[in-house]
């Protein structure tokens, strides 16, 4: 298979061009050529007619022809005209000749119509180039007198002075051929300035479908095309750049999917655990209820008391999975308003002796008044609790402390802490995990559903906060929790 080469776009542009200034330049050179051949034969004509002229005001005034032809030869001796030949005739008689006599009869002479112009169509006074039987070209020109007595006849021989004096020299042609190339360079160089763009352009889009790098905008010709070149190639890299960014953001969107599906999978199969239990335990004292109709009066109130904890155990556990749900599906929904913090730990403080949230432990606040943040009143309260109930079943200690540790223009810090235990470091990144307990058996002995601190950490999350837990050098834990401050404006 033979592959036929392909000429650039550079000699696909020059050469139309190059052509049809070559056309042109020679149409032009061509009609120069013709006038100034026309201009130089019609001078010889128009000295042949002035001296005809002359001869023939010599004659009306009198003057010695002979004489006068004799001052006319030696007068154009040296010149151009040298040679010339002129025969006057005087009633169709040869009176004088100057050099070869010209026959009145035109015999031997064969005139056509070539680079000089009939002067007048009157045969009697007539200006051609013609041809004698040598094939020599005359400059010919044959003029009467008013009383038609006198006809002179004047004729000018092809010399080389002729042909030096009627052609086109030979630096014409020189300066001629240097302007065509000079013209042919010029257009060379400005086609191939005008098809730089087109060849980077074309470099440019196989490097792009090739997945290579262009780095040539710099080449491109500071002109219009390679204006509009170099915004192609911005608009094509902000393009992949936008393409690449909604790569990135579909994986992250495909992986948050993924995530919240395995979340939700994982979550689905903690509750049908945690459901499990306490189902399982209701279960089994109902059927040894029902199985032994006789039973005690007191091992049957153990029993329906026993019924009735892991009722209320699966309860609550209902109840945090709906608050969970709320918090993660519509935190966009959870209304937002100025809530005082120091009110909300002042009730709590207030209700502890009622509700015995505490347990044991000693609780205390440091929470200036006044001290506003951007949230929801009982989610808030909600999860103040959910810390503090958190502490006394798990901790071990004997005080719980809510406290202001900082603020700025945005965020208010604050610090949730007890005295206790803490917990080994390998299940601090674990707390806020759901259904995470560090101590399996003794927690669900302690109560508690496993879902108190992912609830707390979803609350301060839904609320646009962040939430951290650490160890304390001195024992204990302590929860650091930033809400946004709440601003009037």
């Amino acid at each position: 298979m033979v592959l036929k080469r392909r000429i650039s776009y550079h000699w696909r542009l020059f050469i139309p061009i190059a052509t049809i200034l070559c056309v042109v330049f020679g149409l032009i050179i061509f009609y120069q050529y013709k006038r100034e051949a026309n201009y130089r034969a019609q001078f010889f004509s128009t000295e042949l007619e002035l001296i005809d002229n002359r001869i023939l005001d010599a004659y009306e005034d009198d003057v010695n022809l002979r004489t006068f032809l004799a001052f006319i030869q030696q007068f154009f001796k040296g010149s151009v005209f040298e040679g010339i030949r002129v025969s006057v005739y005087v009633d169709d008689r040869l009176y004088y000749s100057l050099g070869i006599p010209i026959p009145l009869d035109n015999d031997g002479l064969e005139f056509k119509k070539t680079d000089a112009v009939l002067d007048t169509d009157d045969e009697a006074n007539r200006r051609l180039v013609g041809r004698d039987e040598d094939r020599n070209i005359y400059f010919f020109s044959t003029v009467k007198s008013k009383d038609g007595k006198v006809t002179v006849r004047t004729a000018m021989p092809y010399s080389e002075n002729v042909h030096d004096a009627i052609d086109v020299d030979g630096i014409v042609w020189l300066v001629i051929l240097v302007c065509l190339l000079v013209t042919l360079v010029v257009t060379f160089y400005f086609t191939r300035m005008l098809s730089r763009n087109v060849v980077l352009l074309k470099d440019f889009a196989y490097r792009a479908v090739t997945g290579g790098r262009f780095t040539g905008e710099d080449k491109f010709p500071r002109n219009e095309l390679g204006d509009i070149s170099r915004e192609i190639i911005t608009l094509y890299r902000e393009r992949g750049k936008a393409l690449e960014l909604i790569e990135k953001e579909r994986k992250v969107a495909i992986h948050a999917i993924e995530e919240k599906i395995r979340v939700t999978r994982q979550l689905t199969n903690n509750i049908n655990h945690e459901i499990k239990t306490p189902v399982g335990i209701i279960r089994g004292y109902l059927e040894s209820i029902l199985a032994d109709p006789e039973m005690d009066t007191q091992t049957r109130t153990r029993f329906l008391e026993r019924m009735l904890t892991n009722v209320e155990r699966l309860t609550a556990l209902l109840n945090d999975v709906s608050t969970m749900t709320r918090l993660e599906n519509g935190g966009d929904m959870i209304a937002v308003d100025k809530v005082d913090m120091h009110e909300i730990v002042y009730q709590i403080d207030s209700d502890l002796p009622a509700n015995n949230l505490a347990g044991d432990m000693k609780f205390s606040f440091d929470i200036p008044m006044g001290c506003y943040v951007s949230g929801n009143y009982n989610l808030l309260q909600g999860m103040i609790c959910g810390l503090i109930r958190n502490s006394a079943l798990h901790s071990g200690g004997s005080e719980i402390s809510c406290s202001l540790i900082s603020e700025n223009d945005s965020f208010c810090v604050f610090s949730f802490c007890d005295n206790g235990n803490g917990v080994s470091p390998e299940h601090i990144p674990h707390l806020f995990e759901r259904f995470y307990r560090v101590d399996n058996g003794r927690s669900r002995k302690m109560g508690g559903t496993g879902l108190g601190l992912s609830i707390v950490k979803s609350t301060v999350v839904s609320l646009g906060g962040t939430i951290s837990v650490r160890n304390r050098s001195t024992g204990g834990l302590e929860f650091v929790f930033t809400l946004p401050k709440w601003c009037d404006s």
